[in-house]
């Protein structure tokens, strides 16, 4: 059945739940229960659309002899950069075929991007442009697909959870301005009227007729009235930090919701921000999805954010999904913009936010040493400037990835792409995604990075170019490395294989996951110890950085070495209460192997590590 209204769903949305049922009862629904906690978890985030296809087979996988062969001309070039504008095909059912690859390196929680159904005419491959909130896009597949796959992930097989990404602040190109794409000025602006499905903005701004279902207007029709649009026009290139201009202005053609205002306290929902409620309310009970990633929370507003988080995660519990997760991206591109996200956590009910902005960058740039290493641990440490005194608090509110599908952090003057973009970074990929799952937050690897994809192809025409961030897994007409018709599914690739050993090491080890956290001093003599550091603003490090996690008096040290070409050695610092004289600590990594004496050196307890270029190491 087709749905049109929260009318509709009501019947799904509010049967009895399940918690409350007798156990005997013929309708007791078994939903799939939350885990203890989040940061024991590894995700892995991807694009539906540029994901995989199904179509994947062993003679079509990737080798460096591809390289390039999409743009041997001018025209090829210009073909495969014009494929990266477009949908290339990805879909949910591929996705499925995938589960194993995931399982096998050590994920245990799918992100998936927006699934749901985008304006026909469109290029929106991203999903984050809904025209119809309660309807999985046809290029994607069908609702039963989706159901499918999270059935399938829930599996014992498999075992893992599944979190959506999901849209309140706006909704796709679904309307059209009385005078075509005004910026914003504070007025709310005449609007033509709701596109029809031919792309002509023939339909009055209220309610249509069900004729122009599914295509036409926006779903459901309780989104169908002017007052569920600010219709302020699009947000300036010097407003996206601005209030109130952020709040109420259009992501470029993406059409603004009024939720409310931004306080969070006596606080009443509009019509709006009620009937996504209701949507979303849907998903969990149609599909059994197990978190939400909120899409552009800076733009809602902390009292919208915080009735949608009370609202699901209220909803969430009467089905025994007690940890629904709720995911929140603040982004900000202001100085003290980490700090704002952690706040908007507190103030608004979000579980957690991303680690965007200052933490990716620091994240990205200390295993390629152009940071000192203190300036990424020290974003963690004892959360002081948020008065919080333990270091777990930050563990389970931070989502941490180095790759992401936006890059925000390097934006138009560096250009966006991938860490493997920056030369030799593609030797220290592994070393960057151990220190992403071995250091506080909640690992995030994002589609690709496994395979040490660079993300490369930015023209500088062409401003952002998120596009070169966002190659195609099962290559099609936009493959990564600039080449097409072939599949990274490679499981055989180092990269993968690196990724694989330190998530079966975290799985074990608990300490990797829930452990406080300190940074190292190291030694090159035994004698004289300090935190490693840049010689100056220009240098760049390269040797070995270490790290402990530390749970109920168990100790697990890690290092990498920062340089891409050469060996480094050192002594290491660790805690002498846990490790006195003469005793031992092993490799947990297969690389180096064997096991390293504690060594006293002076009123300290030291171990002596060599690594090679770019490796990395974990010891107990």
């Amino acid at each position: 059945m087709a749905i049109k209204s929260i009318d509709d769903v009501r019947d799904v949305v509010y049967r009895k739940p399940p918690k409350y049922l007798p156990l005997s009862s013929n309708d007791l629904i078994q939903y799939h229960p939350s885990p203890l906690t989040w940061d024991d978890q590894l995700f892995y985030f991807l694009l539906p659309d540029r994901f995989s296809d199904g179509s994947e087979t062993l003679d079509k996988l990737y080798n460096s002899s591809y390289n390039g062969v999409a743009i041997d001309t001018v025209q090829h070039a210009q073909a495969w950069r014009d494929a990266g504008k477009n949908w290339v095909h990805g879909n949910l059912q591929g996705l499925r075929s995938k589960l194993g690859y995931l399982k096998e390196l050590g994920i245990t929680t799918l992100w998936i991007g927006p699934i749901f159904k985008q304006v026909k005419w469109s290029d929106t491959y991203h999903g984050y442009g809904i025209q119809n909130f309660f309807e999985v896009d046809p290029r994607f597949g069908t609702k039963d697909d989706l159901k499918a796959l999270i059935e399938a992930a829930h599996s014992r097989e498999y075992q893992m959870y599944v979190v959506l990404d999901i849209i309140l602040n706006h909704s796709g190109d679904v309307f059209e301005y009385k005078y075509h794409n005004p910026d914003y000025t504070g007025e709310t602006f005449d609007v033509k009227g709701f596109y029809a499905a031919q792309n002509n903005a023939s339909l009055r701004l209220g309610p249509v007729d069900d004729s122009h279902y599914p295509d036409g207007a926006v779903w459901p029709k309780e989104l169908q009235n002017a007052d569920c649009f600010t219709r302020k026009g699009r947000i300036k290139s010097g407003g996206w930090d601005k209030k109130p201009e952020y709040w109420d202005g259009d992501f470029y053609a993406l059409k603004d919701i009024v939720l409310g205002p931004d306080e969070p306290y006596a606080f009443n929902a509009p019509s709006a921000l009620r009937t996504l409620c209701e949507v979303y309310k849907y998903w969990i009970a149609e599909t059994d999805i197990d978190g939400y990633r909120i899409d552009t929370v800076k733009h809602m507003g902390d009292g919208p954010a915080r009735y949608f988080c009370s609202v699901i995660h209220e909803y969430a519990q009467l089905l025994g999904k007690d940890k629904f997760l709720l995911i929140g991206e603040v982004a900000s591109d202001e100085a003290d913009g980490d700090k704002k996200a952690y706040i908007t956590v507190e103030r608004t009910g979000l579980d957690a936010a991303l680690g965007i902005g200052n933490v990716q960058a620091k994240l990205w740039n200390l295993p390629s040493g152009n940071v000192n290493p203190e300036e990424y641990f020290n974003l963690f440490r004892n959360a002081l400037y948020l008065d919080k005194g333990s270091h777990k608090w930050l563990g389970e509110k931070l989502v941490t990835m180095i790759d992401d599908h936006d890059q925000i952090w390097r934006g138009k003057e560096i250009g966006k792409a991938r860490f493997c973009s920056v030369s030799g970074n593609n030797k220290l990929v592994a070393a960057a995604l151990m220190l992403n799952l071995c250091t506080l937050g909640i690992p995030c690897i994002y589609y690709g990075t496994e395979q040490a994809f660079d993300g490369s192809g930015f023209d500088g025409d062409e401003g952002f170019a998120d596009r070169y961030i966002r190659e195609a897994m099962f290559g099609g007409n936009f493959g990564a490395f600039r080449s097409k018709g072939v599949h990274f599914f490679d499981q055989d690739k180092d990269v993968y294989q690196a990724v694989r050993e330190v998530a079966k090491i975290r799985k074990r080890e608990i300490a990797l996951r829930r452990g406080r956290q300190y940074l190292r001093e190291i030694s090159g003599d035994g004698m004289h110890f300090g935190l490693t550091r840049k010689m100056d603003d220009k240098s760049r490090i390269k040797g070995i950085v270490a790290w402990s996690r530390v749970f109920a008096n168990v100790e697990v040290l890690c290092a990498i070495n920062t340089d891409p070409d050469d060996g480094h050695e050192a002594w290491i610092n660790v805690d002498k209460e846990v490790h006195p004289r003469d005793t031992t600590m092993r490799y947990l990594t297969q690389s180096p192997g064997g096991n390293v004496t504690v060594d006293p050196k002076g009123d300290r307890s030291a171990v002596y590590l060599k690594l090679g270029a770019g490796q990395f190491a974990i010891l107990k």
